[in-house]
């Protein structure tokens, strides 16, 4: 880690990555695209609790998978209504994704964004159960989303803390996350992760285990938002434990490049929608 943390600057697509402007290119080609839009959808009992569902037209032949997506924002920011592209996306692979909106610091922190993100992934794993894509369930997120994704299918805890079983995950997609990113220098991440007995909860790297989830783990080697080496240092550790992990190391892409790739007027910056296939068509 360098003097300043990997999170000094906003951890997600949001804010000084990407403007609204940028935004609304981003989603404008997505309005037209072959999907069911079922916009806030209720998963649990507060004004956050709210998520969007989309379901393709044309499922995937043989592995209709459904994709939980949390969006970045330093786990501070950052809307579901942002990332229309990304549900787009996915539902024109033929997957089922589901966008939902959590509780964001100061409001709670990190226990009260967990157990969002349990509640969301228990929600879904239900529809998901419901639709008979069970065993196709995986978790995807990009910067701080991709913590929540990660945190929350590796520490149970967080289901028993709602009253809910593990669900079955087939996989976890990651791009652009913090999973090893201690000491924390900033007031805010030392408060949200706070106290420091409990900074060691925050990372993801110190659950890793053999039975953990395939993870498929994507970041650019120009971020300078979140190091690199936060994904090379989880894969290693993921590897070393003996769990199944992919790793794609993009050298021209920053922070924001590895979401944005996903959008219809960006994805020649680099094949993240074909990585996301071709892990989940695996795994699947």
């Amino acid at each position: 880690m360098s003097r300043r943390t990997a999170l000094t600057a906003l951890a997600a697509l949001a804010g000084s990555a990407c403007t609204r402007l940028e935004f609304l290119a981003a989603n404008m080609p997505a309005l037209f695209g072959s999907y069911r839009r079922h916009a806030n959808i209720v998963y649990g009992p507060e004004q956050r609790h709210r998520l969007d569902l989309y379901e393709p037209e044309k499922p995937a032949l043989g592995h209709r998978a459904v994709v939980v997506f949390w969006h970045g924002g330093r786990w501070s920011e950052g809307d579901k209504s942002q990332y229309r592209f990304v549900g787009a996306a996915l539902a024109a692979l033929g997957y089922v994704a589901i966008l939902p909106d959590y509780r964001h610091y100061p409001e709670v922190k990190m226990q009260g964004f967990m157990q969002d993100s349990a509640r969301a992934a228990t929600w879904a794993a239900n529809y998901a159960r419901e639709s008979r894509d069970e065993q196709r369930f995986f978790l995807m997120g990009h910067s701080a989303g991709a913590h929540l994704a990660a945190l929350v299918a590796l520490d149970p805890r967080y289901f028993a803390e709602i009253g809910a079983p593990l669900p079955p995950i087939a996989g976890v997609i990651g791009l652009s996350g913090p999973y090893d990113f201690l000491p924390l220098l900033e007031a805010d991440l030392q408060d949200m992760f706070g106290p420091p007995d409990l900074y060691p909860l925050s990372q993801p790297i110190n659950f890793v285990r053999a039975d953990a989830p395939p993870m498929l783990l994507i970041a650019g080697e120009r971020d300078v938002t979140v190091l690199p080496k936060n994904t090379r240092n989880f894969a290693a550790a993921l590897q070393s434990n003996g769990a199944r992990v992919t790793l794609r190391l993009y050298p021209r892409l920053n922070h924001a490049d590895t979401l944005a790739a996903m959008s219809l007027l960006a994805r020649a910056r680099a094949p993240i929608l074909a990585d996301i296939a071709t892990f989940i068509g695996q795994v699947s």
